[in-house]
C-alpha cells in the first residue's frame, strides 16, 4: 500500500489536496480550500491521504473546533472522507479511518454527520456502521449523527436545536451557505446565482466565514446548503443541469 501523508504548512504548498485536482475551473477555489486548511492547522485540524493522484483522504478535526452545530464534547469529527474509483474496496478507507481513530485513543470517540440514506457530498453511513458506530442523533430532513465512544460512560454527541429544523433565516427566494471547506463552491455559488437569475429566482448567497458562524448554522451541513423561502431543499451543488432537479416555482 502506497504510504500515507499528513498536510501542514510546510508541505502544503507543494502537496495536492485530492478534490479538483485538475479541474482548472475550480482553481481559485482549491486554492482557497488551501488557505481555510492553514487556517485550520491552529484548531488541530487533521488531513491525512494516500500518496497518490487521486481523491483518497480524510478531514478531521475535535469537535469543538469543528465547522458543524454539534455538541460532542472531547470527540474527534470526521469533516470529510473520501475514498473513488479505482482506489475503492482496497482497504484504504479503513486505513484512513484508523488512522483517525489512533490520533482519538485519548478522547471520549469519534463522531460523523451522514445521510439517513447515501447522499451526494456526504459519508456512507454504512462504512461508519462497519466500523462500530451507533446513531445518536437526527436531524430534519434526513442528517444522522453516529459516534463510536471509545470510553466508557462517554457523553453521547447531538446535533445542536439551531440545526434540527432545516429552516434558515432568509425566508424569501433562494439561499445558499457555503464555505471554503471545498474547492467547488466558490465556483458553483457563482454558477447558481448566474442560472437563478436566469430563471427568474431572487437568491442571496452566504459565505460562512468562521467556524462560530459554522456551529451555529441552519443545518448539520456547512460546506453548501440551498433554501427556498426559508426551507431546506438540498447539500448537493447545483449547476444549471441540477437546478431544476432540486428548484421548481
Amino acid at each position: 500500500m502506497e504510504k500515507l501523508i499528513q498536510l501542514n504548512n510546510q508541505n502544503i504548498a507543494e502537496e495536492h489536496i485530492c478534490c479538483a485536482i485538475s479541474d482548472k475551473k475550480c482553481a481559485s477555489g482549491y486554492t482557497a480550500k488551501k488557505e481555510w486548511l492553514k487556517k485550520g492547522f491552529k484548531d488541530g485540524y487533521i488531513f491525512k491521504k494516500l500518496n497518490v493522484r487521486g481523491k483518497v483522504f480524510i478531514e478531521y478535526v475535535p469537535a469543538e473546533k469543528g465547522w458543524l452545530p454539534i455538541d460532542a464534547p472531547n470527540y474527534m469529527l470526521i469533516n470529510c472522507f473520501w475514498v473513488s474509483g479505482k482506489y475503492k474496496k482496497h482497504g484504504h478507507g479503513k486505513a484512513l479511518y484508523q488512522e483517525c481513530e489512533n490520533d482519538a485513543k485519548n478522547m471520549n470517540g469519534v463522531v460523523a454527520v451522514v445521510g439517513k440514506k447515501k447522499k451526494p457530498f456526504m459519508s456512507d453511513k454504512k462504512f461508519f456502521q462497519k466500523q462500530g458506530f451507533e446513531l445518536c442523533d437526527t436531524a430534519e430532513p434526513y442528517f444522522e449523527l453516529w459516534y463510536k465512544p471509545l470510553k466508557k460512560n462517554a457523553p453521547v454527541p447531538k446535533f445542536k436545536e439551531c440545526a434540527k429544523n432545516a429552516e434558515c433565516d432568509i425566508k424569501d427566494g433562494l439561499a445558499v451557505y457555503y464555505t471554503n471547506a471545498c474547492p467547488f463552491t466558490e465556483y458553483y455559488v457563482a454558477e447558481l446565482e448566474v442560472v437563478a437569475a436566469k430563471k427568474g429566482y431572487k437568491i442571496k448567497s452566504v459565505k460562512i466565514e468562521n467556524k462560530e458562524q459554522a456551529q451555529n448554522h441552519f443545518i448539520p451541513h456547512t460546506i453548501y446548503s440551498v433554501f427556498k423561502d426559508g426551507k431546506f431543499v438540498t447539500q448537493h451543488i447545483l449547476n444549471e443541469k441540477y437546478f431544476d432537479k432540486f428548484i421548481s416555482k
